[in-house]
């Protein structure tokens, strides 16, 4: 079977993504046939607010029709799993229209994975396990830490980390790997270089706050005030974008002074260059694993990092130009070049080491073990990482805590076990004395 041509573009914040899309749309257009632009961006799925969110205007976007932006109320709550359905969806739409998708944005990497027309990727009882689970649990399963939450120091995060493996488990003995691909997809990374792009941010936030952005950050805190309908939270979606947090305590402020102002402006210049460096790192840790691991067999998800640091005289040498060159040798089938040949930027970055990638063998890489002995309350269990746990066993806290309980809880530990069923725990009370008993 051939598969349906996707392209992809990805980057920090600020690097020209959303133009680069519209030049590409364009020029497929004038070659072959269109192409419509797919938002991958958290934020611009919300209406209004287009400068809170950076959205293209309308009068920027040449005729070129964009996809899964501005449809959602802030407040809504949209997590990754609904954005893969609903870009599937947008994607296939697409190919039957005989016009090339290309998204744009953050998380799109499980579309290289997901096979939209084979229910049978996932096992059937991981598929019914996935539809079932709560909306916290859903977004945990599709944003996992790298690394797992240390029971001691974050055990909120740990628990959750538990309860979505409790609730997957029984299902993992008829796991399967995700097997197949789902499009022939193309990736453009575009990247800027990091001093270059620090200066640009803050440009770009000073333009912001020209061109309207308190005045979108004053009626999105009206909004919030009002009455809520509809089941919309108001700590989520937009109101986590980076502006709004940063200036709403100014608005609200009984006096506004020029120094809460500029305190305020640098906060979001500050917030904006620590995204732009998360998403570096998300990319090199994440994404770029994830397109690896899809390329160990056959390369099905060729990438190039594209150089943006100059957006002036060499854009067109450096970024649409190339793209458009690789984008026609892909959709004709030609040979493409190597990746890293495109600049020394490419050599050094998209050298990365492989990391495992498909979430259910993320999950098994975090399991926790619960210690029964040590639990204090069922709900809230004693959790410990599952290489650690021999050791937890003859350390002197867990030894002290076993040699105080009576052998009617120990009796009672072992029926649980075999019940399947929280075990009748220690007193809080009880267990401080003991762990803190010199």
């Amino acid at each position: 079977m051939t598969l349906r041509p996707l392209i992809a573009i990805f980057g920090t914040t600020g690097v020209g993504k959303s133009n680069l899309a519209i030049e590409l749309a364009l020029h497929l257009k004038s070659r072959r046939k269109g192409a419509r632009v797919i938002n991958a961006d958290a934020m611009q799925v919300y209406a209004g607010l287009d400068v809170l969110t950076n959205k293209v205007p309308e009068s920027e976007r040449q005729g070129v029709e964009h996809l899964l932006m501005g449809f959602k109320k802030p407040g809504e709550q949209y997590v990754v799993g609904q954005w893969v359905k609903d870009a599937i969806s947008a994607i296939d739409e697409s190919h039957m229209r005989d016009e090339i998708p290309i998204v744009v944005g953050g998380t799109f990497n499980r579309l290289t994975t997901v096979q939209p027309d084979q229910p049978s990727v996932l096992s059937e009882s991981i598929a019914t396990a996935l539809a079932s689970l709560p909306l916290p649990l859903l977004e945990l399963y599709t944003n996992l830490p790298q690394q797992p939450p240390d029971a001691v120091s974050d055990p909120a995060a740990s628990l959750a980390l538990h309860r979505l493996l409790q609730s997957l488990d029984p299902c993992y003995g008829g796991t399967v790997a995700l097997e197949g691909y789902a499009y022939r997809t193309l990736c453009f990374w575009l990247y800027a270089e990091p001093n270059v792009l620090q200066n640009r941010l803050d440009s770009r936030v000073d333009k912001m706050l020209e061109s309207g952005l308190l005045d979108e950050v004053g009626a999105l805190h009206d909004i919030a005030q009002q009455p809520a309908s509809g089941g919309l939270d108001y700590t989520l979606g937009i109101y986590q974008s980076i502006g709004f947090k940063e200036f709403n305590g100014y608005l609200t402020a009984p006096a506004q002074t020029e120094k809460a102002y500029q305190t305020a402006a640098e906060n979001m210049k500050v917030s904006t260059r620590q995204y732009a460096r998360r998403q570096i790192s998300w990319i090199r840790n994440k994404l770029l694993p994830a397109i690896h691991s899809t390329n160990a067999q056959e390369i099905t998800v060729p990438t190039y990092l594209l150089d943006a640091t100059n957006l002036g005289d060499k854009w067109d040498s450096d970024v649409r130009g190339l793209a458009i060159e690789i984008t026609q040798k892909f959709l004709d089938q030609d040979s493409l070049p190597d990746p890293p040949s495109l600049s020394e930027f490419a050599r050094t970055l998209l050298d990365i080491d492989t990391k495992p990638v498909d979430p259910t063998a993320v999950l098994k890489s975090q399991r926790k073990v619960v210690c029964t002995i040590c639990t204090v309350d069922a709900a809230q269990p004693f959790m410990v990482d599952e290489d650690r746990f021999a050791a937890h066993l003859k350390g002197r806290a867990h030894g002290r805590i076993a040699r105080r309980k009576t052998p009617e809880q120990h009796r009672e530990i072992q029926r649980a076990k075999q019940a399947n069923r929280p075990p009748k725990t220690t007193s809080e009370a009880e267990l401080g004395s003991l762990l803190f008993e010199r």
